[in-house]
């Protein structure tokens, strides 16, 4: 599975935060219009120009479903991993040929297929809008705060993308509002599946080996972005380089971090240790339990499900990981060391005041409204379907400006492919997930919780969950795009069971957001801009914000590490994964590996190491080279990396890569794609 996430780590950990200075050496996820070239060529005696960084952002993509990929070939060619697309094989997987289970090779362009809800895209231009953004909401609070904050927003965004059908715009808040940037890309709606492994070359190891190393995993996958029906010309492309990693040399990893934490506050972060955590980890515990359970029935059910199992199996780890680590009192004084040192080099500026108390706050008023906020919100593809068209056509109908961010016209394209894109919906496992989430709702709010009431009314979680169910019909999406063009007319007077449903819900979700952003978000908008001063105050302006599933560099180098006494290796070879195999799951041998074992070079480099500060989002990150050649991509991290939510400790966080030379030796001879080779190959 091996799917990076935000997480946090061990006791072992002794990463200090991002507030703290200085920054540890390979610290950072940095955005490419601040890279920190000067402290690169300190530590390594050299670093990229301008011209290098050019080539790569232009070459680097992010997928939205979540991950990040690179351009390899000029023909459209995307490089990613396995379990990035794994979604989208699942969803091109039937009975008769499961190509998630099989891998999927096209031994030409007319066999690759679309990835349902798959979007690629690349960033061709950073503008700093701080100044219009922060002028627009200036003397304001509460909910007109938020709602004069959106409307500059989604102003920005209209005016820098006039033309919707290839751009995307997006304003993202950096350093908790101390900054805001408007990111134009350049968007590629039609992503076609090109090769994958088949999914237990992937996935060898499981669970157990998740977040761990040594690593013996195949994930990688190949993509192609289309346009009019043809492959894009993408001549601006990294180099591809099927070669083993040296120990020491220096690498980049250029991708799209999802979120992190290293700024908050101690308030913030007691709130997830004794709120959000536990329910999070209790919650996700006994899905998990529900789907193996369900899964265990048949086996066509277990291949509906695999891919859900997977994500959570892999969401547990990283929350697991996250309870030991906020629950660690060596790790947790770290934290509130690095705040206590800010406040200390803060005081007595008038300017600054004293933004953690604002923050403390509005993390109390958080206390009480979060279970209603997150036990409001039923599970399932097909509600989440409704929740989404009734909510777009409601802001439709409202001026561009006074729409909810997500709805705005910037993001409208995006959404209505994910509504309208054909893909299987399994109702057993949505009529599952429905009745796990209002079971929870129902266990936190309480029976007579006024909350609890409007989601059931008289009627068991397993009962409503199946009516509105088995009664829909948004699995077909000939219904949804009727409702879509229909608008609120339409919406209205439907009589589908789920779209009623959703309909009932939305005044309540609505009035919980608007406590939200009044008590909440506003308040954190002004006390995160006065924090972000007090940072540049105290530490300088060459510092990085949290991530936030935009474009970021990081630096390293590739290497091991020492622990327990021994030195972990910084690589692991082909070889070894038939010493690690034992036949039974997770550590039996993917077929092709093991009709063709006698064919494969075991020399050749699999997995390896390196010292490049990454998180959730990274996954399908390029591994490049000083070159500015791909030596491989980015999966996994090992279980000290766990605390990269937090904070960055060199000594022990690691990224885990799938190397090129792997992945060429896997489309020579573990699974054959002649054409592909020979295009990985041009210039």
């Amino acid at each position: 599975m091996a799917r990076i996430a935000p997480a946090l780590g061990f006791a072992s950990l002794v990463a200090l935060a991002a507030t703290a200075a200085p920054l540890q050496a390979e610290e950072g996820m940095w955005t490419f219009d601040n890279f920190p070239a000067a402290k690169v060529r300190a530590e390594y005696g050299w670093a990229p120009d301008q011209a290098w960084l050019n080539r790569v952002q232009a070459a680097a993509v992010r997928l939205t479903g979540g991950c990040s990929a690179s351009f390899v070939s000029g023909q459209g060619l995307i490089l990613t991993n396995q379990h990035c697309v794994a979604s989208c094989l699942a969803d091109l997987a039937t009975a008769e040929n499961d190509v998630l289970a099989k891998g999927f090779i096209s031994d030409r362009r007319e066999a690759e297929r679309k990835c349902p809800g798959q979007q690629a895209e690349v960033v061709t231009r950073i503008t700093d809008v701080t100044g219009e953004v922060k002028g627009a909401f200036a003397g304001l609070s509460g909910e007109a705060l938020t709602k004069a904050r959106d409307a500059k927003i989604a102003e920005l965004e209209k005016a820098g993308c006039t033309d919707t059908a290839t751009t995307r715009c997006q304003v993202v808040t950096l350093f908790g509002g101390g900054q805001y940037k408007l990111y134009t890309y350049r968007k590629y709606s039609d992503v076609r599946m090109v090769w994958a492994p088949e999914a237990r070359a992937s996935t060898f190891g499981g669970d157990p080996d998740n977040f761990n190393f040594p690593r013996f995993a195949m994930d990688a996958a190949f993509l192609r972005a289309y346009e009019n029906g043809k492959p894009v010309a993408t001549p601006r492309h990294l180099k591809w380089a099927p070669r083993a990693p040296k120990e020491g040399e220096i690498t980049f990893v250029v991708g799209n971090p999802g979120s992190t934490s290293r700024l908050w506050t101690d308030s913030q972060i007691a709130f997830e240790r004794e709120v959000a955590l536990p329910i999070t980890l209790a919650t996700l515990s006994e899905l998990r339990g529900r789907v193996i359970r369900a899964m265990d029935e048949s086996p066509e059910k277990a291949r509906e499900a695999i891919d859900t199992l997977n994500g959570l199996e892999n969401s547990l780890k990283v929350m697991i990981g996250r309870t030991r680590a906020l629950n660690d009192p060596a790790f947790t004084k770290k934290l509130s060391d690095a705040q206590a040192d800010l406040r200390a080099k803060s005081a007595g500026n008038a300017a600054i005041g004293d933004p953690w108390s604002d923050v403390a706050k509005a993390v109390d008023f958080n206390r009480t409204i979060y279970l209603a906020r997150r036990f409001t919100q039923p599970s399932g593809d097909l509600y989440g379907y409704a929740a989404q068209l009734v909510l777009a056509a409601i802001e439709r109908e409202k001026p561009n400006a006074q729409r909810l961010p997500g709805y705005t016209d910037s993001a409208l394209p995006l959404l209505e492919k994910r509504l309208l894109d054909e893909r299987p919906i399994y109702p057993w496992l949505d009529e599952l997930l429905m009745t796990w989430s209002l079971s929870k709702s129902r266990e936190y709010l309480g029976v007579d919780d006024p909350d609890s009431q409007l989601l059931l009314g008289k009627e068991s979680p397993e009962a409503l969950a199946e009516r509105l169910v088995n009664g829909t019909k948004l699995a077909d999406p000939a219904v949804r795009k009727q409702l879509w063009e229909g608008g609120l007319a339409a919406i209205r007077a439907s009589n589908d069971p789920m779209i009623q449903y959703a309909l009932k819900l939305e005044p309540r979700q609505r009035e919980l957001k608007q406590a939200f952003d009044a008590q909440y978000a506003a308040p954190l908008a002004v006390a995160g801009a006065k924090l972000a001063d007090a940072r540049f105050a105290a530490y300088g302006d060459t510092l990085y914000p949290d991530a936030t599933f935009t474009l970021r560099i990081s630096y390293g180098q590739v290497k091991g590490w020492e622990e327990r006494g021994r030195q972990v290796p910084f690589q692991t070879t082909l070889g070894g994964t038939f010493d690690r195999a034992t036949g039974a799951e997770p550590f039996d041998l993917a077929p092709a590996f093991a009709a063709n074992e006698a064919k494969i070079d075991k020399a050749v480099t699999y997995n390896f190491v390196t010292t490049n500060d990454i998180i959730g989002g990274n996954s399908g990150s390029p591994v490049i080279d000083r070159n500015g050649a791909v030596i491989g991509a980015a999966f996994d991290g090992n279980i000290h990396s766990l605390g990269g939510n937090y904070g960055y400790d060199g000594t022990l966080n690691r990224t885990v890569v799938v190397s090129s030379a792997a992945v060429q030796e896997a489309l020579e001879t573990i699974y054959p794609a002649p054409a592909l080779v020979k295009e990985l190959a041009s210039r």
